[in-house]
């Protein structure tokens, strides 16, 4: 090690640098909420096929909130240094308001460490379910992803502050 070079400590990092899982055992078991969202963005077409149902592969919401439902509850074999945590509750709501789908997905627990990424995977594939279930008639659908609030721990509660929450006006150039 260079004397020289300034020391950071990363807790997901072994001090050789290795990858390692974070041990979470001493802290406290605390009720812990996170809320992610994705904003879908569609054509008009595609939109209104969604409103109305006229879809080929039948039932999207519903499909999406299983699907994010299910991705919730399997977080920890998806992200290779996520604890597992017993989920609580795990809700999906899906609103279509000016041509983009917004996702909301809830994660809660009683644990020892937060459930944000639970949260973000949900919303994440929630909003690739419905990516894949309307393809077939828009290839052009892009989303993005982001953590809303999050509440509990050690850290306390946090909450995103721009109105955008990292989504552009849901138009596509």
């Amino acid at each position: 090690m260079d004397p020289k070079k300034p020391q950071v400590s990363l807790s997901h990092l072994t001090r050789d640098g290795h990858a390692h899982m974070v041990d979470v055992g001493a802290k406290d078991v605390t009720a812990r909420r996170a809320v992610a969202r994705a904003r879908v963005r569609m054509g008009h077409d595609t939109f209104m096929r969604l409103v109305t149902g006229d879809t080929p592969k039948g039932d999207v919401l519903a499909a999406a909130r299983i699907a994010g439902i299910q991705a919730a509850k399997r977080t920890s074999e998806l992200i290779p240094l996520c604890h597992i945590v017993a989920l609580t509750r795990v809700e999906i709501t899906i609103s279509l308001d000016g041509g983009v789908a917004i996702i909301d997905a809830c994660a809660e627990a009683r644990d020892r460490t937060g459930v944000e990424m639970e949260a973000m995977v949900a919303a994440s594939t929630a909003a690739l379910t419905l990516y894949d279930m309307l393809k077939a008639v828009d290839r052009g659908m892009s989303f993005d992803v982001c953590l809303v609030q999050k509440t509990g721990g050690k850290s306390g509660t946090w909450q995103r502050d721009d109105e955008s929450e990292g989504a552009d006006s849901g138009e596509r150039p």
